[in-house]
């Protein structure tokens, strides 16, 4: 029977761990795994990104569409349906250059994954904000980086992966108290179960802060 409890209390305590596990990869899932190597910095060059519709290697600034002129008697209404499918292309687009910015960043190549990200229609997102950040501040360029991260924030408070990036570009430069304010920042906006939170505490040394 005492085997049977402990055999139990095991495997209800590797569920709860799954879920939180699963609950912070849903949360921060373009953080917590490395990306899949693809073309883009397997077979590419110059920074260039796969694309698959192609089948071909393209720069980061040809995966927009050409530009076109309004067709001649379109309505407003007509107008207005084509800026709708415009923005939703330009998102996908968007995820795209972001997505390749990461693998690039993954692969060491810090400086095709500005590119990437600087080719975005979006500049003023939060996670193009925050990725420029980390990759001026691997380049070396500490301060730029730190303006990044703000930017990011101000764009959008509650987003846990600057603050999290940004702490541990606060412990390189030895402010150790202004990471352990970041890492609360995290804890009190999303609790203890994401990447950002795990990240952050684990480049603290796995030390907790009590306020």
């Amino acid at each position: 029977m005492t085997m049977l409890r402990h055999t139990m209390l095991l495997s209800f305590c590797a569920a709860v761990s799954f879920t939180a596990l699963s609950a912070a990869r849903a949360a921060d899932s373009d953080t917590t795994t490395p990306p899949v190597a693809t073309e883009t910095t397997t077979t590419c060059t110059d920074g260039k990104i796969w694309n698959e519709e192609k089948k071909e290697c393209v720069a980061p600034e040809d995966m927009k569409p050409a530009e076109t002129t309004p067709a001649e008697g379109t309505t407003p209404a007509d107008d207005k349906a084509k800026t709708e499918e415009q923005k939703k292309t330009e998102r996908e687009i968007d995820d795209k250059l972001y997505t390749a910015a990461r693998e690039f960043a993954y692969a060491g190549q810090h400086e095709n994954a500005l590119r990437a990200l600087r080719a975005a229609y979006n500049q003023e997102d939060p996670r193009i904000l925050n990725y420029m950040g980390y990759n001026t501040r691997k380049l070396g360029n500490m301060q730029l980086g730190m303006t990044y991260y703000k930017r990011a924030l101000q764009k959008d408070e509650n987003y846990i992966l600057a603050r999290s990036y940004m702490g541990q570009a606060l412990i390189e430069q030895g402010d150790i108290e202004g990471a352990r304010v970041q890492l609360v920042e995290i804890r009190d906006r999303s609790g203890e179960n994401t990447w950002a939170y795990r990240a952050l505490l684990q480049s603290l040394g796995g030390e907790r802060t009590t306020y």
